[in-house]
């Protein structure tokens, strides 16, 4: 798809957040999202050695605190002038679980192009299709325990 001048502006956007806020180890990554009403969001990385989450996972949750609505377009720019980027397994995954029609911009920075999200993923099983209707199950305790067939719940405390 073509880059149209909100696209470029987006691209703007996460680069000027990365060389702001991409400053140390812990935040290597700056994400910029567009709703469809033209609201701009932005977000780093948080890294962690328990696997900490993707700046475009840290937008998603900050258009979701400020009631933002159906996102349209993401980008990811690396820090320390690396351009854009594209999303990781999971982020692609996870944007096309909540946004199945949102566009993600890659490529090369003279080449930069609008992708529908489920072009990074082919043949990809989708979410919903694997929710399954959980019986109740007893609590016993703090965490729900699942309940094995032929077999009793634990006694409360």
């Amino acid at each position: 798809m073509i880059m149209r001048d909100t696209d470029r502006a987006l691209v703007q956007a996460a680069t000027a957040v990365a060389k702001l806020r991409c400053r140390s180890d812990n935040h290597t990554v700056a994400a910029a999202a567009r709703t469809t009403d033209g609201r701009v969001f932005t977000g780093v990385n948080v890294f962690h050695f328990t696997g900490g989450p993707c700046a475009e996972l840290v937008v998603v949750g900050a258009a979701a605190t400020q009631g933002a609505g159906e996102l349209e377009a993401i980008v990811a720019v690396g820090d320390r002038g690396r351009g854009v980027i594209p999303p990781c397994g999971r982020c692609r995954q996870v944007l096309l679980d909540y946004f199945p029609s949102i566009k993600v911009i890659i490529g090369p920075p003279d080449a930069l192009r609008l992708v529908p999200v489920v072009e990074l993923l082919p043949e990809t099983y989708v979410w919903a299709e694997h929710q399954v209707e959980v019986p109740s199950v007893p609590r016993t305790g703090v965490w729900p325990m699942p309940v094995v067939p032929g077999s009793r719940p634990a006694a409360e405390d």
